[in-house]
C-alpha cells in the first residue's frame, strides 16, 4: 500500500514549488524525481559522501538526510541555480584549476563551497578543508578543489577558456572538453535519464557467502503486491547465463542458479511501478536459504581436500603466471646481501561516488541500455550473450561515468535490466544503492606475499625470487590479468638479471576481485620496495642512490628479455627526486632532534607499468571526418570516466590534423555509431586510442591534401563550410556544402586502427609483453605519533614521466588523484566483508587526508606512443603507498606488514620492537 501523501510547497533556485508526496520522502528523491534536478547527486543515502548537498536557507544540508516536510517554507539552491544563465566565478574557477574530473562530486562540493564564499569570500586552505570535509571525492585528491575554492574570487569576470588558438593543442591545458555540464548539474550519470514510464527493478541478493536456495511461489507473490509487474530468475534468462571479461575463464551467472558462491550475489529480480517499488519491503520474498560452509581466504581454499569454489578448478587455482630469467637461486646463494620479507594487503573497495546506475529500453528489435561504463563494447557482447540476443541487436550508450577505476569494466546491472526490459516491453531501470554497489562489485585483490632480493658488494642488484597468492574471490572476473601481469612487474623498474616470479589467483567465497588501477601491481611494488629500502640498509647505501644504481636505462634488458632500446625515463625520475630528498632528509632530522613522542620519516619508491592489455591485442579505432557544414567530427569511442580522454584523444587529433580544437565536435561511446576504441582500463587510452587519433588524424588530413592536389607542407583551415588550403603564395577553397556527404554527413573522413606490437610469453615468461612503458618515483614525508601510531603526511613530491604531457593540467590532476587512492590504500582502506559495506564504515581519504603534493612532469618521449605520450592513470597509485610505508619504517624503526598500516597495527608493530630491545 503507498505512503499517504502531502502537499508540501517551498522555493527551488528562486521559483515556487509544490509537490505531493510522502512526507518522509528524502528531499534527495523529491529534486531529482519529482523535479527533475537531477544535479543533486545521490551516492550513498546516509549523508556519508556529500555528493547530494544543497543549500537550505543559506546553509548547507545533505539533502538524503532531509525529509521533504523539513523542506517546507524553505528556500533551497542546488547546483542548477548557482549561476544565472553564465557561469559563477566559482564554477569557472573549478574548470580553470581542471577541479571537476568524473564530476559526479562536483555538484555536492560547488554547493558547500558557495556557502562557504558567502561568508568568507577569501579562505584560507584550513578554513576550505573544513567547509567541504564533507564531500568526498574518489577522482581528484582535492588539491584542485582547494585551489579552485580559494582562488574564485579572481573569475568574478568570467573564465578564460585556456583554448588553443593558431598554436599547438598538444602541450596546452584548455578547459576539458566536457566541462561544463559536470559544473552546472547538466551532466548526465547513469541514474540521471529514468524514463518516467520504466519499470523499477530492484535485486535479491544472497546474504551468505556460501548457500543454495528454492523459490516459493514467485507469480502468487508478484499478484499479491499492487504495481509489481513481474518477478525473473535464471529460469527466465534466454541465452547463455554466463558472463566474463576474459572469454575462456568466464564463469559467473547473470543470475545465480539454485546455488551462490558470495555475499551479494544477485539471484532475483523484482520488476514494478516506481512507488511500488520504493515501498517494497523483501522481507517476505518467497526464497528459502541453506547456509554452506565457505572459504574466504586462500590459504583455507588451498588445503588439501577444501570444497571446490567451481568443480573444473582444482585446488581452486583460476591460474597463475610466471617470469623466470637467468638462475635467480645460484644468484642469490653468492650475495653479497640479502632480504627477505612477507607482506599482506587486503581488499579495496572502489567506491566511486556514483553507484552503478542505468536503463535498458527495447527499440523495435534492438535492445538499448543505457548505463555507466568503462567499456561499451565488451557490456554488448556479454549482454548479448546472456540474453541470447545477436550482438547486432544490442546497443551499449554510457552515460557519463562517476568514477570506475577499474570496476566498471564487468558487467553489473546491464543483462538484468535488459532482461526486465525484453520480458516486459517497458523500458527498465536500476540504480544500486550504496550497500548494493559495495558488496556486489568487485574489488582490489588482496595478496599474500613473498621474497627474497640480494645484491652484489657493489650494490647491483644479483637476484630476486617473488611468490604471490592473490585471492581471486568467487569469480575470475581480472584475476588472470593480475597472476600474469603481477610477474612481469615485480621486479620494479630496476636491472634484475637473474629473477623468478609466480602470481597465482586463487578462488575464494569472498567478493570477487578484478580491475583496481594497477591489477596487482601496487600490490607486488609494496613487497619490492620495502625489501629496497632493507636491502639499501645492509649495504649502508643511501636509499635513493640505490634505486639510481639499479633502474633501469634505455638498452636495459627487463626480466622478460625485452630490450628496451628508448623511452625509459625512471632515472630521469629518481634525479629530480634527489634535492627534494636532500631537504626531506636534513628537515626530518633536525625535528627528530627536537622530539621524543613524535617522529618524522621519509620514505621513497619507484613504479613502472607496462601501458595496455599483457602479449594480446589490444586495438583501438577512431574515426574522424568534416562535415559539411565545416564541423570535425570525431567519433570517440574511449569513455571517459574523469581521466580527460574525451579532451586529450581531441587534442591529440587536432594537432595530426592540423585544425584547432574549437572546430571539433564530439560523438562520444555508442556502440551504433562510434567505432571500437577498446575498453578504459590498463593505461591505454592516451597511448592507445590517442595514436589511432593521431594516425586518423593524419589520415585526413592526407585525405584532404591529396584532393587539393597539394605538398603535405600545405595548412589547412575552416571559415563556416569553406574549406582553405594554402601552400606558399597559393589559396584553394572548397565549398563544402557542394560536396556529397555520407550517411554521417561527412564528405571527408578517415577511420584507423592501432593496435599495439607485442609478442607472447613462452613459458618462462620470456617475450615482449607492452610496446611501451611509464615511469615515476615518489617521496613521502610523514609523522609518526609513537603513541597513538597515527601518521600524519607532510608532503608527497611526484616525479613522472609521461613520455608528452598532452595536458598538463590533466596529468597533474591524474596524479593527484592518484596519490589520493595510494594514500587510502597505504593508511585507511579494507574492506571486510559484512562490516565495511558502506562509505561510513569503510574509510576512504576526505578532503583533510591529503597533503601539499608537488608534481614534477618528466617527458621522455617514447617513438611508439603519440607525439611521444605514455599512459599514466595507473602509475601513479603504485609508489605511493609503498613510499609512505617506507617512510613509517624511517621514522619508527618497523615495517608493516599488514596494509593498510592502521594506528593499531603500527602500535603493534612498535611494540613488539620495543618488547624485542
Amino acid at each position: 500500500m503507498s505512503m499517504n501523501r502531502a502537499d508540501i510547497a517551498f522555493e527551488v533556485n528562486g521559483a515556487a514549488v509544490s509537490v505531493s508526496v510522502p512526507p518522509v520522502r528524502r528531499l534527495s528523491q523529491v529534486l531529482r524525481d519529482e523535479l527533475r534536478l537531477t544535479g543533486t547527486k545521490v551516492g550513498c543515502d546516509a549523508g556519508d559522501c556529500g555528493a547530494c548537498t544543497v543549500l537550505v536557507d543559506g546553509e548547507p544540508v545533505c539533502a538524503c538526510l532531509m525529509p521533504a516536510a523539513s523542506a517546507a517554507g524553505a528556500a533551497i539552491t542546488t547546483v542548477e541555480g548557482l549561476a544565472n544563465g553564465k557561469l559563477s566565478a566559482l564554477q569557472a574557477s573549478f574548470l580553470d584549476h581542471g577541479a571537476a574530473q568524473c564530476g559526479i562530486c562536483t555538484p555536492g562540493l560547488l554547493v558547500a563551497a558557495t556557502a562557504l564564499l558567502e561568508n568568507n569570500p577569501f579562505p584560507n586552505e584550513i578554513e576550505t578543508q573544513d567547509a567541504l570535509g564533507g564531500v568526498l571525492c574518489r577522482c581528484t585528491g582535492y588539491r584542485k578543489i582547494v585551489a579552485a575554492v580559494m582562488d574564485a574570487s579572481r573569475h568574478a569576470n568570467g573564465l578564460d577558456h585556456r583554448m588553443p588558438g593558431s598554436g599547438h593543442a598538444v602541450g596546452a591545458s584548455p578547459v576539458r572538453l566536457d566541462g561544463l555540464p559536470k559544473v552546472t548539474g547538466g551532466e548526465r550519470f547513469g541514474g540521471d535519464s529514468f524514463p518516467a514510464d520504466a519499470l523499477a527493478v530492484l535485486v535479491v541478493r544472497s546474504p551468505h557467502y556460501r548457500a543454495r536456495f528454492t523459490f516459493g511461489d514467485l507469480d502468487s507473490w508478484a499478484r499479491a503486491r499492487p504495481g509489481v509487474a513481474g518477478v525473473f530468475t535464471s529460469a527466465d534468462i534466454p541465452g547463455k547465463n554466463c558472463f566474463g571479461v576474459i572469454g575462456p575463464f568466464a564463469d559467473q551467472p547473470a543470475l545465480a542458479e539454485g546455488f551462490s558462491r558470495f555475499r551479494g550475489e544477485a539471484v532475483a529480480l523484482v520488476a514494478g511501478e516506481r512507488e511500488a517499488i520504493l515501498d517494497l519491503d523483501l522481507a517476505d520474498f518467497p526464497i528459502a536459504w541453506t547456509e554452506l560452509p565457505h572459504l574466504l581466504q586462500p590459504c583455507e581454499a588451498q588445503v588439501d581436500g577444501a570444497e571446490l569454489i567451481h568443480q573444473h578448478r582444482p585446488a581452486n587455482l583460476l591460474t597463475s603466471g610466471f617470469v623466470e630469467r637467468g638462475d635467480p637461486d645460484a644468484a642469490l646463494s653468492g650475495a653479497a646481501a640479502i632480504v627477505s620479507g612477507t607482506i599482506d594487503t587486503s581488499y579495496v573497495e572502489h567506491a566511486y561516488i556514483e553507484p552503478e546506475a542505468g536503463y535498458a529500453y527495447m527499440d523495435g528489435d534492438t535492445l538499448v541500455v543505457v548505463a555507466c561504463t568503462q567499456a561499451p563494447y565488451m557490456d554488448r557482447d556479454d549482454t548479448a550473450k546472456v540474453l541470447g540476443l545477436a550482438v547486432d541487436k544490442v546497443r551499449i550508450v554510457p552515460t557519463a561515468t562517476g568514477g570506475g577505476f577499474g570496476s566498471k569494466l564487468d558487467v553489473s546491472l546491464q543483462p538484468l535490466i535488459g532482461l526486465v526490459a525484453m520480458k516486459t516491453g517497458r523500458p527498465a531501470a536500476l540504480a544500486y544503492t550504496r550497500n548494493e554497489s559495495m558488496i556486489s562489485t568487485t574489488k582490489r585483490h588482496p595478496a599474500e606475499m613473498q621474497a627474497t632480493i640480494g645484491a652484489d658488494a657493489d650494490g647491483r642488484i644479483a637476484g630476486m625470487v617473488f611468490s604471490g597468492d592473490f585471492n581471486t574471490g568467487a569469480y575470475a572476473s581480472w584475476g588472470p590479468t593480475v597472476a600474469n601481469r603481477v610477474p612481469v612487474h615485480a621486479s620494479g623498474p630496476y636491472a634484475t638479471p637473474n629473477y623468478r616470479a609466480e602470481g597465482r589467483a586463487i578462488h575464494t567465497n569472498g567478493p570477487i576481485s578484478g580491475a583496481f588501477r594497477g591489477f596487482g601491481v601496487p600490490q607486488a611494488t609494496i613487497m619490492q620496495e620495502t625489501l629496497y629500502d632493507e636491502l639499501a640498509g645492509k649495504l649502508g647505501l643511501d636509499r635513493l642512490d640505490f634505486r639510481l644504481k639499479n633502474c633501469l636505462r634505455n638498452g636495459s634488458e627487463t626480466v622478460t628479455g625485452q630490450k628496451l632500446d628508448s623511452g625509459v625515463g625512471i632515472a630521469e625520475c629518481l634525479e629530480a627526486l634527489q634535492p627534494h630528498w636532500t631537504r626531506a632528509l636534513a628537515e626530518t632530522e633536525l625535528f627528530n632532534a627536537g622530539s621524543s613522542t613524535k617522529k618524522r620519516g621519509v620514505g621513497v619508491a619507484s613504479c613502472w607499468y607496462g601501458c595496455g592489455n599483457t602479449s594480446l591485442p589490444n586495438p583501438s579505432t577512431i574515426k574522424v571526418g568534416i562535415s559539411a557544414q565545416g564541423e570535425v567530427v570525431l567519433h570517440q569511442g574511449a569513455v571517459d570516466i574523469g581521466q580527460g580522454s574525451n579532451t586529450v584523444i581531441t587534442q591529440i587529433c587536432a594537432d595530426a590534423l592540423g585544425l584547432p580544437l574549437e572546430k571539433f565536435r564530439l560523438k562520444s561511446a555508442d556502440t551504433a555509431i562510434t567505432p571500437d576504441a577498446g575498453k578504459t582500463s590498463a593505461s591505454r587510452q592516451t597511448f592507445v586510442t590517442g595514436k589511432a587519433a593521431e594516425k586518423a588524424g593524419r589520415a585526413l588530413r592526407e585525405a584532404i591534401l591529396r584532393f587539393a592536389n597539394v605538398s603535405e607542407r600545405a595548412a589547412i583551415a575552416l571559415d563556416g563550410s569553406s574549406l582553405a588550403i594554402r601552400e606558399g603564395e597559393a589559396t584553394r577553397r572548397v565549398d563544402l556544402s557542394t560536396l556529397q556527404a555520407d550517411n554521417d554527413g561527412l564528405v571527408f573522413v578517415a577511420e584507423e586502427t592501432y593496435d599495439p606490437p607485442t609478442l607472447p610469453l613462452d613459458a618462462k615468461g620470456q617475450g615482449k609483453p607492452y610496446a611501451l612503458y611509464g615511469y615515476g618515483a615518489q617521496i613521502a614525508e610523514l609523522e609518526v605519533d609513537l603513541k597513538l601510531g597515527t601518521v600524519k603526511l607532510i608532503k608527497i613530491t611526484a616525479a613522472h614521466d609521461v613520455g608528452k604531457a598532452i595536458n598538463p593540467l590533466l596529468v597533474e590532476g591524474q596524479i593527484e588523484g592518484g596519490i589520493a587512492q595510494g594514500i587510502g590504500m597505504a593508511l585507511m582502506e579494507e574492506y571486510i566483508p559484512g562490516r565495511t559495506e558502506n562509505l561510513h564504515d569503510y574509510l576512504i581519504p576526505t578532503i583533510g587526508d591529503v597533503p601539499p603534493i608537488e608534481t614534477i612532469l618528466i617527458e621522455v618521449p617514447d617513438p611508439e606512443g603519440p607525439f611521444g605520450a605514455k599512459g599514466l592513470g595507473e602509475h601513479v597509485l603504485i609508489p605511493t603507498a609503498p613510499a609512505i610505508l617506507n617512510a613509517i619504517r624511517h621514522a619508527t624503526g618497523v615495517l608493516v606488514t599488514k596494509v593498510p598500516a592502521t594506528p593499531s597495527r603500527i602500535r603493534a608493530a612498535i611494540r613488539d620492537k620495543e618488547a624485542r630491545q
